[in-house]
């Protein structure tokens, strides 16, 4: 099975921490958070990696030639002309991918999410995707209806929403956690650019399947701020 990390990323929410290196690089019990998602990917099957490099991307794939050297199956897509986001980084990255469902990963996410339960539950339920969410307080949230089709997307901070279909019932919001299972069809509504899967999903719910995968007893976390990074290496016994 294939899998895409996404570790282009600016990391600017990080501040200082990312002025020097790559947030991909930033480590927890001396392990790079991109070491973290190729390991947790890997160990559930999806052993066939690409990863897309932009912000200090020679560090990156230094590190991407060490994880080579120690067996993994890793291939990288270079965007170090322009940071494409998800959606067109995923495209540029097209032809890595066969004709199976693949999964998409941020490399800044820690989580004991069973990756293998997400894409067997895809597969069972024929959608063009399928994302992880879980109940958190997020700014942000997708609107899910009581099947758990992806309906819409509100920021809680502004009231902004967005509805991608026919609201005949209360949505639910949730919090999506940067894993996504992804049926290569998808490639059909895609173009070359830059924009994010979240704005592609959104437009593809009015007519497609895009599913949800609860997971809201598993750990989860983002390494998206300082605090964020700290709370992470105090849980897993590192300062």
């Amino acid at each position: 099975m294939k899998a895409m990390i996404f570790a282009a990323g600016m990391g600017k929410r990080l501040g200082k921490i990312t002025a020097t290196r790559p947030k991909a690089l930033v480590e927890i019990n001396g392990r790079s958070i991109l070491r973290i998602a190729v390991e947790k990917v890997a160990s559930h099957g999806f052993a066939d990696i690409i990863i897309n490099v932009h912000h200090f991307a020679d560090m990156v794939e230094d590190e991407i030639n060490l994880l080579v050297k120690a067996g993994f199956r890793i291939s990288v897509s270079d965007e170090r002309d322009q940071l494409l986001e998800t959606g067109g980084g995923l495209y540029k990255a097209k032809c890595f991918f066969d004709d199976e469902p693949f999964l998409l990963y941020n490399s800044d996410v820690i989580s004991d999410i069973d990756l293998g339960g997400l894409y067997r539950f895809h597969k069972q339920n024929s959608a063009l995707a399928t994302l992880a969410v879980a109940e958190r307080n997020d700014t942000r949230a997708f609107l899910i209806d009581s099947t758990g089709l992806v309906s819409g997307w509100l920021n809680r901070k502004t009231g902004e929403r967005i509805i991608s279909r026919v609201e005949n019932e209360p949505f639910t919001e949730i919090a999506f956690s940067g894993i996504h299972v992804a049926d290569p069809g998808i490639f059909n509504y895609m173009h070359e650019g830059v924009y994010s899967l979240t704005a592609l999903y959104l437009d593809l719910a009015r007519s497609h399947r895009i599913c949800t995968y609860r997971h809201d007893s598993d750990f989860w976390a983002d390494i998206g701020t300082p605090g964020d990074l700290t709370a992470v290496r105090l849980r897993f016994g590192t300062r």
